[in-house]
């Protein structure tokens, strides 16, 4: 392929609005034009890497034995309706109506059609277990759509499911889509950790997210010392809290006038943010609700509703806090409220002895306060916070966070959609079975962003090899002045093609300095200049992309050093 035959356009500048670096680089390439918010055209140069990422995404789904077909983007209401998400799924559904005034989605995930497909085609055990995936083009009406592709509105998705008679084959199932999805990242060279994860608005009994590591991802994660355990932060556990000390203090009202927070009642009492317990007050299905977490620790919402009662809630208005505690927000504490409450401990605050509260009394916190002596034992102790950094595992080892960018998530659905949608095959003993349910997405658009967010430097992208537009760069320097130059440079490239490579030369006339700072902008891991003082030396220049130095090397060499 010539440069002076495909179309190409870098600019300099970015918009104002591109936060990361892989919006900006994308922008600067080319890669990507904007339409509307959250829409992207992909320009000739970024669809060679949407489609790399794809033919790699399919050899392994296909080497792991899946099937793949095509699913509508556009859905039906009545599917969605049979399983409650087409109110449940929220504001990120987009709906939209036909000529007959009959109601349909643009298709943010597929488990309602594949589902329907199923009950459709599958009416033996005989034909499971079965893997149908599909890449398809996805929509979800994000609130703020941001970071280009990485957050756009407008997607490209593998999405696999899996059908089982038995719990057992699903988990088989499940494995073998771990390590296929192992396989896909590790050939596209990227850094990636698979770690457990909430199942959110898909559902289901298990999942896994597979996360590229990178500095600006939106994750955070938490990885053990001792074990390759990781987790991300709405799903991680530390080991249970040691036993309760015994009270060593008497409890005390203290002033803290103008103290509403955890940090300032610390820092006015000079003692460890560790010591003082917040109060978050919130609303579920049964009503007014303490939360208690340590003054140092995060709630964690995701863990909490999956608390009796708390699935869904809110934060409790001013009024309400008013009515049950009979105080105002900065001073809350779960002792002596104006009507019994509900009190919910995480499990460190159930372990804590001599501890801070609020007094439910404006300016007044409660110092040396215990359990069983000073208020009652709460009335239910869950893991309901984030995990921080230096925490123990489980494993033994010591907690660590870390930063990565959602490209895959595998779950176990078990029977939530086969059951919903009356998806059954006929057992082996002729009897009904509903059917076990898998699946397995992959963001092969944001595989894209995440792997430049992971591979650049100050002069552009950094592709690993098998993501790279093109793998080798032949640029040929005033071919027009010197006939045999543009042949080297033409039969080189041929050479290249012929053993394997993705090479392309850059015939556009630039001068040199403009041609090779496009080729570093684009990523291309290597780059071969062809000019006249290199054939009489009987050379080329070859420089590496994350090289620092060129060589002159003859064509063995050459040849030689690319192989290698």
């Amino acid at each position: 392929m010539r440069l002076s035959q495909f179309h190409l356009r870098t600019t300099k500048e970015t918009p104002s609005d591109a936060e990361l670096i892989s919006h900006r680089l994308m922008l600067r390439t080319g890669m990507i034009r904007k339409l509307a918010s959250g829409l992207y055209t992909w320009s000739p140069l970024g669809l060679r890497v949407l489609r790399k990422v794809e033919a790699v995404v399919r050899e392994e789904m296909n080497r792991a034995g899946a099937v793949e077909l095509l699913m509508p983007t556009i859905q039906p209401r009545d599917l969605w309706e049979e399983t409650g998400r087409w109110q449940k799924f929220g504001g990120q559904l987009l709906k939209l109506k036909d000529r007959k005034e009959q109601e349909f989605c643009y298709a943010p995930t597929a488990e309602e059609v594949i589902t329907d497909f199923a009950r459709q085609e599958l009416v033996s055990y005989k034909q499971l277990p079965v893997n149908f995936y599909q890449v398809q083009t996805k929509f979800r009406d994000e609130i703020r759509p941001r970071f280009g592709v990485m957050r756009a509105r407008e997607f490209l998705m593998k999405d696999a499911y899996s059908f089982h008679l038995s719990d057992e084959d699903l988990e088989r199932e499940y494995r073998n889509m771990h390590a296929a999805y192992s396989r896909i990242f590790t050939r596209l060279g990227l850094q990636f950790r698979a770690v457990l994860a909430d199942s959110g608005a898909i559902g289901g009994d298990a999942s896994q997210e597979f996360h590229v590591l990178a500095d600006s991802g939106e994750d955070a994660i938490a990885f053990s010392t001792a074990s390759d355990y990781a987790a991300n932060v709405e799903a991680a556990q530390a080991v249970e809290p040691a036993p309760r000390a015994a009270a060593s203090q008497t409890m005390k009202k203290v002033a803290t006038p103008v103290q509403k927070t955890c940090e300032d009642v610390a820092a006015l009492l000079d003692i460890p943010l560790a010591h003082t317990v917040k109060s978050i007050a919130v609303v579920g299905n049964e009503g007014f609700v303490l939360v208690l977490v340590r003054g140092d620790h995060a709630l964690n919402e995701i863990k909490l509703r999956k608390v009796s009662g708390l699935a869904e809630h809110r934060m409790a208005s001013e009024a309400e806090i008013e009515e049950h505690l009979g105080c105002v927000p900065g001073f809350l504490g779960p002792l002596q409220p104006r009507r019994p409450i509900r009190v919910i401990a995480d499990r460190e605050v159930a372990a804590m002895a001599d501890f801070v509260v609020g007094a439910n009394e404006a300016g007044f916190h409660l110092t040396g306060v215990n359990w069983g002596r000073d208020l009652p034992e709460p009335d239910e102790v869950a893991d309901i916070r984030n995990v921080v950094a230096g925490d123990k595992a489980r494993d033994g080892g010591e907690i660590r966070l870390a930063r990565g960018i959602e490209v895959g998530h595998i779950f176990q659905l078990g029977r939530k959609y086969a059951q919903a949608m009356d998806a059954t095959v006929l057992d082996e003993n002729g009897k009904s079975a509903t059917l076990a349910m898998g699946c397995y997405g992959i963001g092969v658009s944001r595989i894209v962003a995440a792997a430049i967010e992971q591979n650049h430097d100050d002069n552009g992208i950094v592709w690993p090899l098998p993501m790279a537009p093109w793998q080798v760069a032949v640029c040929v320097i005033n071919p027009k002045n010197d006939a045999s130059v543009n042949d080297a440079a033409v039969a080189l490239l041929e050479q290249l093609q012929q053993a394997g490579w993705d090479a392309v030369l850059d015939d556009r006339g630039l001068r040199p300095g403009a041609m090779f700072a496009d080729i570093e902008l684009l990523g291309i891991p290597h780059r071969v200049v062809v000019s006249e003082r290199g054939l009489a030396a009987g050379t080329y220049e070859y420089r590496s992309r994350s090289g620092s130095e060129s060589e002159n090397l003859d064509h063995a060499a050459l040849m030689a050093r690319l192989q290698s």
